[in-house]
């Protein structure tokens, strides 16, 4: 698939991915600001600083003159932040392209912080917080960073606590926006019925006011561990949500694609291992998945499930022995030429919209400063071999590099404890 990439003077960078046939235009801009660039006095404002631009700017002084204008082009429009990134996109009906660039470039450059609003949105957000911990399924992600990073920004929840989001004022947004939504760290990728020619006078238009302040840096992530590690909070639940994984590596290893047939092979789809056991044999699950998670100084590999809390330990060496089992070359031809098919077909049926190309593409660029076509990265992961996959098994399974995080009905760590042990 055709893109092009264009980096202004000032260091913006725009990404267009034309698809003429396309009913729909997506403008994203992306940012490099996350929660690994706080500190854990400001942790979760990257998050806050999101919804804040929402609230009004100088051209749309009111969250309903934002809103209205969307609803009024029938657009798609939202934002989310993530641990190295936040994005706010619109898209729309291709006729309505100008005036969603016009839209979204007010939210990035123009947003006016006002204080009645700041002190609204926290009960919003806190309320947010509130519904994560109400989402075990969601909310046992978040422990397991913190059992794997602890105390650092890697370890943190995005959507930070709430009591510091309480303390957070107009300075503190105003002091981190002005030290990270510059031009060298941000991207403007619009997809769909576009083209450069285009796109590239509406964003120096558009953008003209955008800040060529110095970006400031985020802390490296440090890696330490000896041995298996576990996290349990307790909840009255009807089910147990866990989150089982290791150490990997970062998002600019080349086993990355080795990463994620590994992953297919046991948790993607209805007939991979972890399904198969878990699921159907053992019928002690409704989902049951694997995953490569991985950003720019960090990664894991995690199995996550929710179980019958009486087969807990029983589906804890199901997974263990899932991925031994890889490890101990079992891996078939049959299975190898599954995953890859099923990862193609996934990856190729999921870009068929604007929003989800312009968040590949973006993507790439504010983790890696780098873009692969689709074309590109199937090509890698048709080269993956056997030994590529039981190699990596063998090198990241390992007791040393083990964690679990568990919500559920535990009071005594001890029992589980001891079920960590490949």
């Amino acid at each position: 698939m055709n893109f092009s990439k264009k980096t202004l003077k000032n260091g913006l960078r725009v990404i267009t991915i034309p698809k003429p046939d396309s009913l729909a235009t997506t403008v994203l801009v992306l940012v490099e600001a996350g929660s690994k660039y706080e500190t854990k006095e400001i942790n979760g404002l990257s998050h806050f600083l999101e919804h804040m631009c929402f609230k009004g700017t100088t051209k749309r002084p009111t969250a309903l003159d934002i809103a209205g204008e969307l609803d009024g082009l029938g657009a798609e429009y939202n934002a989310f932040t993530s641990q190295e990134w936040t994005g706010y996109y619109a898209k729309v009906q291709n006729e309505h392209k100008d005036k969603a660039l016009d839209v979204i470039s007010d939210l990035y450059l123009n947003p006016v912080f006002n204080l009645v609003e700041i002190e609204k949105e926290k009960g919003v957000v806190i309320e947010e917080l509130n519904m994560y911990e109400d989402t075990p399924q969601r909310k046992v992600q978040d422990l397991f960073s913190e059992c794997l990073y602890g105390d650092q920004p890697a370890g943190w929840d995005v959507g930070g606590k709430k009591e510091i989001i309480q303390k957070l004022n107009r300075e503190d947004f105003l002091k981190y926006r002005g030290e990270h939504y510059v031009a060298k760290a941000t991207i403007i990728v619009a997809a769909g019925a576009v083209d450069e020619k285009w796109l590239l006078p509406q964003i120096e238009k558009h953008f003209v006011g955008i800040s060529n302040a110095p970006k400031f840096g985020k802390l490296k992530t440090q890696e330490a561990q000896e041995k298996p590690a576990l996290l349990v909070k307790f909840k009255e639940s009807d089910q147990t949500h866990l989150v089982l994984g290791v150490r990997a590596f970062d998002a600019f290893d080349e086993r990355r694609y080795a990463g994620e047939v590994l992953a297919d092979i046991l948790g993607g789809g209805m007939s991979s291992r972890l399904f198969q056991r878990v699921r159907e044999e053992l019928g002690a699950a409704y989902y049951v998945n694997a995953s490569l998670d991985l950003y720019s100084d960090h990664g894991y590999f995690a199995v996550s499930a929710g179980v019958d809390h009486k087969k807990l330990e029983i589906v804890i060496k199901a997974i263990l022995d899932e991925l031994m089992k890889i490890a101990s070359n079992s891996l078939t031809d049959k299975e190898l030429h599954r995953a890859k098919d099923h990862l193609s077909g996934r990856m190729t049926l999921g870009l068929e919209t604007s929003d989800a190309l312009a968040l590949f593409y973006g993507g790439q660029e504010v983790l890696k400063r780098e873009v692969a076509t689709p074309e590109e990265v199937l090509k890698k992961i048709h080269f993956v071999t056997k030994e590529n996959i039981v190699g990596l098994a063998k090198e990241i399974f390992k007791n040393s590099s083990l964690n679990m995080s568990l919500i559920g009905p535990y009071k005594d760590k001890a029992p589980l404890e001891k079920t960590l042990k490949f």
